[in-house]
C-alpha cells in the first residue's frame, strides 16, 4: 500500500518519530488537526476539479484513439462509396477537340523565305516607280 508515494514502512517510521517528538496527548490533537485539514481539502471544489482533470488526462489517449478510429472508418466508408459509384458506371472517354485545318497555308519564316520576300518587295517597288 502506498500513499503519496510513501510505503507502509515509511509511514510507521513517521508515526514513531511523531510520537516521540509530540508525545501521546499532543499526538491526539495533531491527528485531529490533520484530519480536519485533510477533510477540508478532500471536500473542496478544487480537489474535485483536480480529480476530474486527473481522470480526463488518464482517459485522453484512449479517447483520442477512439475518435481517430471513427474518423478513419468514416473516410474508409466514403472511399468505398466513391469506388462503388465509379465501378457501377460505364467509362466514358472524353476526346479533346481536334484543331481544324486552316484554309491558308502557314509559312514558317526561314532565311530562304526572307530573301525571296525581300526580292519580291524590291521588284514591286521598281514597278511602282
Amino acid at each position: 500500500m502506498e500513499i503519496f508515494g510513501i510505503g507502509t514502512s515509511e509511514i510507521i517510521f513517521i508515526v514513531i518519530i511523531a510520537l516521540i517528538v509530540l508525545g501521546p496527548k499532543d499526538m491526539q490533537k495533531a491527528g485531529k488537526t490533520i484530519g480536519k485539514w485533510l477533510r477540508n481539502i478532500v471536500t473542496s471544489d478544487g480537489w474535485k476539479m483536480f480529480q476530474q482533470t486527473s481522470r480526463e488526462l488518464k482517459t485522453l489517449p484512449n479517447r483520442l484513439m477512439r475518435d481517430a478510429n471513427e474518423e478513419l472508418s468514416q473516410v474508409g466508408n466514403e472511399l468505398k462509396d466513391v469506388t462503388n459509384i465509379i465501378g457501377s458506371k460505364p467509362y466514358t472517354y472524353i476526346t479533346p477537340p481536334r484543331p481544324q485545318p486552316s484554309s491558308t497555308p502557314v509559312i514558317i519564316p526561314t532565311p530562304e523565305n526572307k530573301i525571296a520576300e525581300t526580292k519580291a518587295n524590291e521588284s514591286d517597288s521598281k514597278i511602282d516607280a
